[in-house]
């Protein structure tokens, strides 16, 4: 039996088993990172390598079919997409100028020493030779997972890359474009109108229409497969019509990942599904694929294709280096920034590998022999693909080796021996409905990385006659820990009995010294004096820890724009640091549009904190509390509201505060609204004001310890432009 068994499975090579051939890629997938990663080599390379061997000119166990093809295909659109997808909007648009000198930077030196080579080296045609020095101008963000995977995807290096990339990548394959025409003899006045109207209403379907029916579809669709087909789907497409409009399928993926940015937060489940994926399965695949061009035969043939493999080699390597070292130079970066930079940029494999396979494949005439004249001859080709191993194994050692460095120069020496601050939050659920949404909050408002710290909170009342209370409670629990795993967080479920619902909690904060608790407020529910008195105000009184109501209207991935109204003389509260750096986090992980309403005094003062720690925020002016009707902010249909409030006594508070169910039901009836209330240091311990007392010199009066307060938990982003000075 087992012999027949062995006998269907057709073990002849190359193996044609599908599940065969699929259990060998997986473990390739499994080992070679393993492997590697001890012998610290870049895990990408061993893919690659790993490709090679098991490929039709290694030992020739499988072919590189069309099953590999088509997932390798969705593997370089899935880097691409990423990279756009995680592009902080912020620091691409701070870092726009640069991207664009190190856009034309690693363009035109490899165009201009590709070309003199082309023709003096390997004696091609002009035209051939600006073909040539086209493959050495693009390039691959092979390394980009390596980036991503450090956690340092937001250095300015990294955005000064990514966005060069998409220049330099646009600009080669348009020349493509331009010499297949010229090849063909299509090169005139139509062609360039027909090339520019396809550009741009490829730009328009993809930044304009493809954002607003994604909005529309992820906010009335929440089924978690059908997002992430609908996201795969619009990759595809705009793959598609970036090639329709003339331009190579990568830079449709990249413009898709900008456009669908605001549209799916770092931390939302659908961010998580959509890199795990790729991660896993897709983006190997590529790598893997891409191994499988590799010759290493061509080595020991003539020596016109060692002589070509070379020069390509050292041609495309010596380019991209002056650019990524011209681009040091200018903008004073480490050595670190600029092997970060080469590192993204040496590695030649998707455009290079369509340049080249269309120039071979185009016949320009017959010599006397009968022979084919090709755009690109044989030598070429393989020359390409010796080039393609030896630049993608040097840039994910580069790449890897400046992330590493980066890493350990942002970590604070000087605090290594200071536990990192405590981030505790507390969400209290009621109910399923709700449940999902206050997590969700809570993941936003933490720090990117961390992973642990949310604990859900169930209470029940022993004198309510329900004995299904314990299942019910047990089941929105459930539900809180789904959301989390959802995006890799850990949540602590706690189940409490008690007859006071108000005692109940706040005993829980203080058990679990808990830095910010997570109200909320069902959609359904008014927002009126009872709320505030039988629950808030008791707990406000009770405990002492930074207080949040959410109402969620609508859900939170929706909100393009978040209003943050900040009272003035806010800036001179303990809790002020506290509350702002959950807003900074906000601000990252939403990708939504931050507006400040402050008073001048608080502008200064968080554009000081500001220029050392940049998101995107625009300022406006606050009316002030004496005339609520004033804060009635024009407000669009999807922005979410944040009100700084105060408890009563400190600097910021205002009368006009207990007005607030009032002004809300008025003005945010239909929004979404988040209430904080600072944390306040009265009697009792406060986990993060106990850390900071610890770490801070003293004895400080109020202001210098907000101070102080500040540029600690500030500290990563701090420069040498030195500390934030007192709030007036």
């Amino acid at each position: 039996m087992s012999m027949m068994l062995l006998a269907d499975l057709n073990l002849s090579l190359p193996i044609t088993h599908p599940g065969m051939k699929f259990l060998i890629i997986l473990v390739i997938i499994l080992l070679a990172p393993l492997l590697l990663t001890r012998l610290k080599i870049p895990p990408l390379l061993g893919l690659i390598v790993a490709g090679a061997i098991v490929g039709p000119k290694g030992f020739g166990l499988m072919e590189r079919d069309s099953g590999i093809i088509l997932s390798g295909t969705a593997g370089l659109l899935y880097i691409m997409f990423l990279a756009g997808l995680e592009i902080d909007f912020q620091d691409f648009k701070s870092h726009s100028k640069k991207s664009l000198v190190f856009g034309m930077l690693t363009f035109l030196i490899p165009m201009g020493l590709g070309t003199w080579v082309g023709l003096y080296l390997l004696d091609l045609s002009m035209i051939s030779s600006v073909l040539l020095a086209s493959m050495f101008a693009s390039h691959t963000l092979i390394a980009y997972p390596i980036i991503s995977k450090l956690g340092i995807t937001k250095n300015r290096a990294v955005t000064v890359a990514v966005g060069g990339t998409l220049i330099t990548d646009t600009l080669a394959l348009l020349i493509l474009a331009v010499i297949v025409g010229m090849s063909k003899g299509q090169v005139d006045s139509i062609f360039w109108i027909k090339l520019m109207v396809s550009l741009l209403i490829f730009s328009a379907i993809v930044l304009w229409v493809m954002p607003r029916f994604a909005k529309w579809f992820l906010k009335f669709n929440e089924d978690a497969i059908l997002q992430y087909v609908f996201i795969l789907g619009l990759v595809f497409a705009g793959a598609l019509m970036a090639e329709m409009a003339g331009l190579e399928g990568i830079i449709g993926a990249f413009m898709v990942g900008l456009a669908l940015n605001p549209l799916i937060p770092r931390t939302s489940p659908l961010m998580n599904r959509v890199e795990f994926v790729g991660n896993a399965i897709f983006i190997p695949f590529f790598l893997i694929g891409v191994g499988m061009l590799v010759d290493f035969r061509v080595f020991f043939q003539d020596e016109e294709t060692i002589k070509v493999a070379v020069v390509m080699t050292v041609t495309a390597t010596l380019a991209k280096y002056l650019a990524a070292l011209g681009t040091q130079k200018i903008f004073n970066y480490s050595a670190n920034e600029r092997r970060i930079i080469f590192g993204l940029s040496n590695a030649q494999a998707a455009a290079t590998l369509a340049a080249v396979l269309i120039g071979y494949n185009l016949i320009i005439g017959i010599d006397d022999a009968g022979n084919a004249i090709r755009l690109l001859p044989e030598s070429v080709l393989n020359g390409t693909i010796v080039m393609i191993l030896i630049t993608c194994t040097l840039a994910s050692i580069e790449a890897q080796r400046g992330a590493k460095g980066i890493v350990i120069s942002e970590s604070d020496l000087s605090d290594q021996n200071v536990a990192d601050l405590p981030e505790r939050f507390l969400v209290p659920v009621r109910n399923e409905e709700t449940a999902e949404e206050l997590i969700n909050l809570a993941i936003n408002l933490k720090s990117p990385d961390s992973k642990s710290g949310i604990y859900a909170l169930s209470i029940i009342n022993p004198e309510q006659q329900d004995s299904n209370a314990e299942v019910k409670a047990q089941k929105t629990l459930n539900k809180a820990s789904e959301r989390a795993a959802a995006t890799d967080h850990n949540l602590y479920e706690l189940l409490r009995y008690d007859t006071d619902v108000s005692k109940g909690i706040s005993s829980v904060v203080y058990e679990n010294k808990a830095t910010d608790l997570i109200l909320g407020l069902h959609v359904q529910q008014p927002f009126d004096e009872s709320f505030l008195g039988n629950l808030t105000q008791g707990l406000l009184n009770k405990v002492n820890t930074t207080t949040y109501i959410y109402r969620p209207f609508s859900p939170f991935s929706s909100q393009r724009r978040i209003l943050v109204v900040i009272p003035p003389k806010a800036e001179q509260e303990l809790g002020f640091p506290f509350w702002l750096i959950k807003i900074w986090n906000l601000a990252k992980n939403s990708h939504a549009r931050m507006i400040f309403y402050v008073s001048e005094p608080s502008r200064e003062y968080i554009e000081e904190i500001l220029a050392n720690n940049p998101i995107r925020i625009e300022f406006r002016e606050f009316a002030g509390w004496e005339e609520p009707e004033n804060l009635h902010i024009q407000l669009r249909k999807d922005d979410f509201v944040i009100l700084i409030l105060s408890r009563k006594g400190n600097h910021s508070y205002h009368p006009k505060m207990e007005d607030l169910p009032d002004l809300v039901n008025r003005w945010l009836k239909e929004k979404s609204f988040l209430l904080v209330y600072p944390n306040q240091p009265f009697s009792g311990s406060f986990p993060a004001m106990d850390f900071l007392h610890s770490t801070l010199p003293g004895p400080l009066d109020q202001m210098e310890l907000i101070s102080q307060a500040v540029n600690k938990i500030f500290k990563k982003g701090k420069n040498q432009k030195g500390n934030i000075p007192k709030a007036n």
